[in-house]
């Protein structure tokens, strides 16, 4: 019985032997006649088919790279050109002949224009990523110049009609008419002085010897050397406090004075870096030059900075994240020589886009776009400045603190 068993068990053996790979060579001789077959079908009439073509490569790596262009079909790549404002920066310098905190547009700034080719994915008809591919700067932006006054002369004296002033930019064109392209009657040059025959928002009537003409007021200065008063008073912190509150409009200047912008900006526990208390004075700056709240702008700051204690705010003297894009906040974050830079280049941001509706004259004879305007309160800006609801809360507690140090 055991023998018997052994020789069946060896005849079986030898049967799968044979069987089993004629099996196998003959299910794969139908096949490729299948493939083949399935080839010649899908080749256009008058072509020769030709199987060596065909990938019939199934591996793993095959596969996936096949899956990877079945999802890009299914895409929609667009390559599109677009042009965007290049800001300029401003730039600070100090004169010790000017009066204590007055401001002078010492050259106007001028934004660029930047050509940018950027790719485009869409699926499903929604955008899901845009890579920038190249860019081209069509027009450099100029950089503004501000000077600002450091000298004990008092900087509110109201100039009237008669007074002597003086020429505070480099060169300064007096026009026949109060428009920039009129026809130009001479050129003056710095410290000229000249007398006020008319005053005007933006444009005085001044006389230079025989000469009579239209001259940009900012570019104009007056110095009384009989007072002698360090600097301007402001409000009382009593009118000041009373002015502040949640509904607010932050599109107007808070009417504190450059010693009381460096007073609530001083002596902050929390200012480790003595990062808002050494650059008060451009937040003083940009009221007086961008009609916003100084106050409301550095309260902004200190909230997105965590009272510049940031890695932004410290690596790249960025206060406000600007530039920052969620995916790499860091890397894309603007990088700036100088927090002035920041500043100044923020409150000409909320200026133009978020405080003012489309139209409105702003700065520098600018007309804002209001593409971002949803109101003027800082409850209105968040709607779109901030995706966090509760930024506007934040900002506004800042605000009531650096108001309780006036």
């Amino acid at each position: 019985m055991r023998t018997r068993k052994r020789k069946t068990r060896k005849k079986t053996v030898q049967y799968h032997k044979i069987v089993i790979p004629l099996v196998a060579t003959i299910f794969l001789c139908i096949s490729i006649m299948v493939i083949k077959q399935i080839v010649n079908n899908r080749v256009y009439a008058g072509q020769e088919a030709n199987v060596d073509q065909f990938d019939f490569d199934f591996t793993p790596e095959k596969l996936a790279q096949n899956t990877e262009e079945q999802v890009e079909e299914k895409q929609n790549v667009e390559i599109v050109e677009e042009e965007i404002e290049l800001e300029y920066i401003t730039l600070y310098e100090t004169d010790e002949t000017l009066p204590k905190g007055m401001i002078q547009i010492k050259q106007e700034g001028r934004t660029g224009i930047q050509k940018i080719t950027i790719k485009k994915t869409y699926e499903n008809g929604e955008i899901i990523s845009e890579e920038k591919i190249s860019d081209k700067i069509i027009k450099a932006p100029i950089n503004k110049i501000v000077v600002t006054g450091s000298s004990k002369y008092r900087s509110n004296y109201q100039i009237k009609e008669g007074d002597t002033l003086y020429v505070a930019s480099n060169s300064l064109s007096v026009r026949r008419e109060k428009d920039e392209n009129a026809e130009k009657i001479t050129t003056l040059y710095q410290n000229t002085a000249v007398t006020l025959l008319e005053k005007g928002d933006k444009w005085y009537k001044i006389s230079c010897g025989s000469k009579e003409g239209y001259a940009l007021a900012d570019s104009l200065t007056y110095i009384n050397p009989n007072v002698n008063e360090e600097y301007e008073e402001g409000l009382s912190r009593a009118d000041l406090i009373s002015r502040l509150s949640f509904e607010m409009d932050v599109n107007k200047p808070s009417g504190l004075s450059l010693e009381q912008f460096r007073k609530i900006l001083s002596n902050q526990e929390r200012d480790i870096n003595k990062i808002f208390e050494n650059n008060a004075q451009y937040f003083y700056y940009a009221e007086k030059q961008y009609k916003i709240n100084g106050v409301f702008l550095a309260s902004i700051a200190i909230h997105e900075s965590n009272w510049g204690t940031s890695s932004i705010a410290i690596n790249k003297r960025n206060l406000f994240g600007y530039g920052a894009k969620d995916a790499n906040p860091y890397g894309e974050a603007y990088e700036f020589s100088s927090y002035a830079e920041s500043i100044d280049l923020v409150a000409r941001a909320l200026v133009k886009y978020y405080l003012n509706p489309a139209g409105t004259k702003i700065y520098d004879g600018e007309i804002a776009s209001g593409i971002y305007y949803n109101g003027s309160t800082i409850s209105d800006v968040n709607r779109k400045y901030a995706s966090d609801d509760n930024w506007a809360n934040s900002v506004y507690q800042h605000m009531k603190q650096l108001y309780d140090n006036l």
